[in-house]
């Protein structure tokens, strides 16, 4: 049977959420502890990828077992008495076997936190960017990115995907005394693309780039284009949405 986890995780400790060789994942540790609570081996298929230092409120992730012993409510409990502090699991959940946590998402949803003054509560967890910012502008900036387009210019170089088009559905700026969020959904991601795309914007806010260079950014497919991708610690994946029919009934 196929089983669909909603977790949530602080970045900072873990070298990004996927298992690979030179620092901890947040994979790494949750397949140690699933392993240990199952007593076989648990490899997640998560439903992506997010760089070191950035959090998930929403992170979804799915494995295959053959007979849980345990009520899905418990097994959920158990797991979180050995996870750390920094990765908390919400619910686990049957769905049907064909199911996949990557390619079954319909979108995703990021948001990414800034503040404009020194904050010790904010620290790791939004982005302090001095200097002024006009909202307006990258606000207007922020809307051209709206509908489908080829997002190389925003994108890490030598990737293996086979397409860099993407489909934006919401992207705008919240702007509230010293600090900021910028939301953007999409039906799916590239790597770096939500940092690289921030930063640019900041590049607009701080009239170093007009909306006409902006929208030219998105046009020539190159990453050099584009500004300076924006700090990790400021960047939440916030939800996935995934079709009802993929979830079991109790």
């Amino acid at each position: 049977m196929r089983y669909f986890i909603r977790f949530s995780y602080v970045g900072t400790d873990y070298h990004g959420s996927q298992v690979q060789p030179n620092g901890v994942t947040v994979q790494e540790v949750m397949e140690r502890s699933m392993t240990t609570l199952l007593r076989q081996p648990v490899p997640l298929t998560f439903a992506g990828r997010t760089d070191a230092g950035v959090h998930a409120r929403e992170m979804w992730a799915h494995w295959d077992f053959d007979s849980l012993a345990l009520p899905l409510s418990q097994l959920t409990a158990r797991l979180n008495n050995l996870l750390p502090q920094s990765i908390a699991v919400q619910e686990i959940v049957q769905v049907v076997p064909q199911a996949h946590a990557r390619y079954d998402a319909l979108s995703r949803r990021y948001e990414y936190l800034i503040t404009t003054c020194k904050d010790p509560f904010a620290y790791g967890f939004a982005a302090r960017v001095a200097g002024g910012l006009d909202y307006e502008k990258m606000n207007v900036a922020a809307r051209l990115l709206l509908g489908r387009h080829d997002f190389a210019s925003f994108c890490k170089v030598h990737t293996d995907v086979k397409t860099t088009f993407c489909t934006v559905s919401q992207s705008c700026w919240v702007h509230t005394g010293n600090a900021a969020v910028f939301t953007i959904e999409a039906d799916r991601f590239l790597r770096n693309m939500v940092r690289a795309v921030v930063g640019t914007l900041f590049e607009v806010g701080r009239g170093k780039m007009s909306k006409e260079q902006f929208a030219d950014v998105l046009t020539v497919r190159n990453r050099c284009a584009a500004g300076q991708s924006a700090p990790a610690e400021g960047l939440y994946l916030v939800k996935v949405e995934y079709p009802a029919e993929i979830f079991v009934k109790e």
